[in-house]
Parts: C-alpha cells; structure tokens; sequence
C-alpha cells in the first residue's frame, strides 16, 4: 500500500491571506473552506482534481495544526474524498472515520505530563516575551499567536531558546506564531498511521518547519517553495522542493507525485 500524508494550509488550500502574500487574485480558484457563510480557503480546480485521482490510488491522509472542528470547515475534503483517517492538532489526535482513536491520543497525553512543561506555563513565559498580538489555544494543547506586526530575527531566536529549555520548539506561519510542544508532532502520528496499515511507500507535503516532523519519514517529501521549510536550506535540501510558489506549487506537488506513480507502474 501507498500513503500521501499531506498538509493543507498553504500547501494544499489557500486563504485569502496567503493568496495576497503569494500575489494572487483567486480568479479561476473554487472555494475550498467556509466559516460562517463566508469563503475563506481555496484551492485551484485543476489541484482538486488531482487530488481526487491521488486518492482513488492511495491512501490519502491530511495532517494539519488544526482542530479536528476547524478541519471540518474544509468542505471540499468532504464532499470528494475518502477519507479515512485524518491527523489534527498537530498529531495530538488522529481520526479514524471520524472518531478518536483513543489509544493513540492517550499515549500523547502521558508525554506532555512526562517530558515537557505545562501549557499554562509557557502562556506566562511568552507573554514576558511582550508580542504584539491576539493569543489563542488549541483544546488545551498549545497555543499561537496571531501577530499583528512582523517578527524580527532576534525576536524567533530569543523565544526559540526559551522554548528549547522547556521542551517546547516554535513555527512561524503567515501571521501566525506556534509555541508547540515536542510530545505533540505530525511524524509520530503519520508513523503510527503507517504502521497501523502497513504501508510500504510514504509521499508527503507540507511547507512549515512543523511539517519537518513528518516529512523526514517520507519515502518522497515535498515542500512549496513559498515556505517557511523552503527557506531553512540545511533541511528543505534533502527534500523536493516545487518550482512554483502559491496554489500552482500545490497543483505541481499532486501532478509530481501522480507522475512518480505511473513511472513505477
């Protein structure tokens, strides 16, 4: 069996915000993701269809920093896709047709109490560190902020080291600042879920340095070349990097893997 664990956020779909950082119009886009009757994610027709043809072949399973709710948000993963297993939280749940697998959301649990500091904690330490924007948590797992001004260099060092000294690491997405704790990550999810199915082939993607997590156990990694993993050369070498940036890096990641398919056919 084949597996494709992939990230969604700006690898797959696209929000307003990342359209606008990637200088696009969403002209020709369909909607991917709605809230609150209003359309906020997309992705280009041409990438959905690839995806749809992807899945039919293998085992596809999304594996994002979102809660499992916010994840339901994206519409277009329902309507077209089988999909049985699904990675949120950033691999502090999986779900299996739609319901927690217990075992392994257990097992997560007893590492945060067993290798890291507490959340409440680290929500005190980062707001010594005085950022400039709107705090937020995550089924009181991690949190992020919501930045309202660009973080400097200094500032990521500064709270890496703190977070380092805890057993925490940060990802800096768009707007967004992650303070993650090192018990909850993507590759040990994605690892359980390959076993679990025995899958022999693992393709991946995903455009953060959250995603490095999972991609490092991929057979074939992926990454857009607008990410924040793209940038960090020591590590995007040992991984293919796309040529385009926005949602055409997205639809050439799916039509790559595709091909690699067919060739070994």
């Amino acid at each position: 069996m084949r597996m494709f664990a992939s990230d969604l956020d700006r690898t797959l779909i696209y929000s307003n915000k990342a359209l606008a950082d990637f200088g696009e119009s969403g002209e020709g886009l369909i909607s991917a993701e709605c809230k609150d009757g209003r359309e906020i994610a997309f992705m280009s027709d041409k990438a959905r269809q690839l995806l749809k043809e992807l899945s039919a072949q293998m085992l596809f399973v999304p594996v994002t920093t979102r809660t499992y709710e916010q994840y339901r948000r994206i519409f277009i993963f329902q309507d077209d896709l089988n999909i049985p297993y699904t990675v949120t939280s950033n691999g502090a749940n999986i779900h299996y047709h739609g319901k927690t697998l217990k075992d392994w959301s257990d097992r997560v649990r007893k590492r945060l109490k067993a290798e890291c500091a507490l959340l409440e904690e680290m929500m005190d330490k980062s707001q010594s560190l005085e950022l400039n924007g709107q705090i937020k948590m995550a089924e009181n797992l991690f949190f992020y902020y919501i930045l309202e001004e660009k973080l400097t260099d200094t500032a990521k060092k500064t709270i890496a080291e703190l977070e380092e000294s805890c057993g925490w690491r940060i990802s800096h997405q768009g707007r967004k600042l992650y303070f993650m704790p090192n018990p909850i990550c993507k590759g040990e999810a994605v690892k359980f879920i390959q076993e679990r199915e025995g899958a022999s082939m693992v393709f991946g993607a995903g455009d953060s340095m959250l995603d490095h997590d999972f991609l490092k156990y991929c057979d074939y990694a992926y990454v857009p070349a607008h990410g924040e993993l793209a940038a960090e050369k020591s590590i995007s070498s040992h991984y293919l990097t796309s040529a385009n940036i926005g949602t055409a890096a997205g639809e050439e990641i799916l039509n790559n893997i595709l091909n690699s398919i067919k060739e070994r056919v």
